[in-house]
This record gives structure tokens, C-alpha cells and sequence, in this order.
């Protein structure tokens, strides 16, 4: 009696699951398995146990690619989450028709198509006639190959991140700072505390359970880093990362095995170590996030 009960909302949840277990959970159990496998899609499946994830490991391509991934993400994540947080107070401080435009400005780059992003920022960073050495041009400085000189490569594409994604963070903390109550600014007015101490003694820890959803997502999005790099330096499944391999990233490297060398075994191998190390620190951002809110 109770089962026939509940069939109709069974039956309004199904197709739900039958499309999550379809498209999300057998994807990742058919990648779990094939990493096991030396396979290219195109042959039959050969068993080699554990081969493929120490081959990765081994490789001096994965450890470029992480460390370019570890300086990569410790410099945009906090660099990314303090712009938006300037911006975001600067966007508050203005009522009416100005805070919308300038919202919507700030926000325009996120919900840009990344490959028009990419182009954008290709012609700012020009050698010849791009905007930025034009600037520097002026400036007496000689023309700069941003996208092709291997130690302004990566900063290149962090200037790009924190453009495209200081919009969304920016959004978030806006939508915090809304809700702190204005009497605490105001008594904290009377008692002659300036905007900085208002900042740091109000804001901020009003701030925190907003603060660690943006940084644990921006931790997640760095550590998946992908179109921007691969755009930005013109890659193919052929020849990817740009000059030397300066902007080379696990997803891009995992990408060109499986689709550039038809290792989908690696690949497939390659895609649970990344997530492997997505989930440890997300565990430790939560670890110290539930500390930080137990206090």
C-alpha cells in the first residue's frame, strides 16, 4: 500500500535519475574501467592493470603540467577572489542606474563565449599591434610576445582568468554584502571607525560563508583550467600547451592522449588522478571551512 503510494513520485523522479545514471554515472564508471586498459577506441580493449596510471605519473609531461597547474591556481584563486571583492564593494557603494551599469559591465566577460574571450585578449597581447604594446610602446618599452615568451606566458593567461571570471565572484559577494545588516556599519560610524576597519571587522567575517563558496568554486574551476590555455595558444589535439609546453594543464594533457594520441586508457587514467586531487582539497577546504564556522 505504501510502494503504490509513492509510484507517482517515483515515476516524477525517474526519468531524472535514468538520464543522470546515463549520461552522468555510467560515463564515469565506463572511464573507471577502461583506465585499466590500454584502448583506442578503435581495437579491442587489452587489460594492463595499473600500467597506465604509473606511465602518467612517470611522465614529464604530467609534472609540467602540474606545476604549472599548482602556480597557475595559487596565483589566480586569491588574485581572482580580491578583485572581485574590490569590485564588488565599489559597485556597492553606488545606488540606482550606476550600480546596474556598472554590474552588468563587470559581469559582460563572463557570459562571453571563451573563444571570443580568447580573441579579444590575442589582440590585446599582439607583439605588432596588439593594444597592450601599443601602451608599452609609448612607455619606451620594447614589444613583448606575451603569448609566445615562456615566463610571461602564464601570467598572460592569469590576467585573462581574473578578467573572464572576477564578474561571476564579483556577483556573489555583491549579493553577500546586501545582506549584512547596515545598522552594524552604522554603529560602527558612531564609534569612529573608518572604512578600512569597517572592511576588515564587518565585512570580512559577515562575509565568510560567502567567501568559502567562492573559493572552494574557484579552486574547482582552476584546477579544471582548460579552454582558455588551449585557445589562447592556438593548440590542436596535434601540438598543444603553446611554446614549450609553458601553458600546458592536466585537462589539456589528458585531452591530447586520449583525442591527439588515442590513449584513452591514459586519458581515462589521467581524468580520476585530477579528480583524485580535486577531491583532497576540496576535503581540506572543507575541513577548514567547518572549523572556521564552528568557532
Amino acid at each position: 500500500m505504501i510502494a503504490r503510494k509513492h509510484i507517482p513520485h517515483y515515476a516524477m523522479v525517474f526519468p531524472f535519475l535514468a538520464l543522470f545514471a546515463v549520461f552522468f554515472l555510467y560515463p564515469i564508471a565506463s572511464g573507471f574501467y577502461y583506465s585499466f586498459f590500454d584502448w583506442n577506441a578503435t581495437s579491442r580493449a587489452r587489460f594492463v592493470g595499473i600500467d597506465n596510471y604509473q606511465h602518467i605519473i612517470a611522465s614529464r609531461d604530467f609534472h609540467d603540467a602540474m606545476i604549472n597547474l599548482g602556480t597557475y591556481v595559487s596565483i589566480t584563486v586569491p588574485l581572482g577572489i580580491a578583485v572581485a571583492f574590490g569590485l564588488a564593494l565599489l559597485v556597492d557603494s553606488f545606488k540606482g542606474a550606476w550600480a546596474n551599469f556598472f554590474r552588468a559591465a563587470y559581469f559582460l566577460p563572463v557570459i562571453l563565449p571563451a573563444f571570443l574571450a580568447a580573441t579579444i585578449w590575442r589582440w590585446i597581447y599582439a607583439p605588432s599591434f596588439g593594444l597592450l604594446n601599443m601602451i608599452l610602446g609609448w612607455m619606451g618599452v620594447p614589444s613583448i610576445s606575451f603569448l609566445n615568451n615562456t615566463g610571461t606566458m602564464l601570467y598572460a593567461l592569469i590576467a585573462v582568468d581574473v578578467w573572464v571570471s572576477a564578474g561571476f565572484n564579483m556577483v556573489i559577494i555583491l549579493a553577500g554584502l546586501k545582506n549584512i545588516p547596515t545598522h552594524y556599519y552604522e554603529a560602527a560610524r558612531l564609534d569612529g571607525a573608518t572604512k578600512l576597519q569597517q572592511v576588515i571587522y564587518i565585512t570580512i567575517p559577515m562575509l565568510y560563508p560567502v567567501l568559502f563558496f567562492v573559493v572552494t568554486y574557484g579552486f574547482i574551476s582552476a584546477l579544471q583550467v582548460f579552454d582558455i590555455p588551449w585557445l589562447l595558444t592556438g593548440s590542436s589535439f596535434a601540438s598543444y600547451g603553446g611554446r614549450e609546453r609553458a601553458l600546458l594543464f592536466p585537462v589539456m594533457d589528458m585531452m591530447g592522449r586520449g583525442f591527439g594520441g588515442l590513449h584513452f586508457g591514459q586519458a581515462s587514467a589521467y581524468g580520476f588522478i585530477l579528480t583524485l586531487v580535486i577531491v583532497l582539497i576540496t576535503a581540506v577546504l572543507f575541513a577548514f571551512g567547518r572549523r572556521r564556522f564552528a568557532q
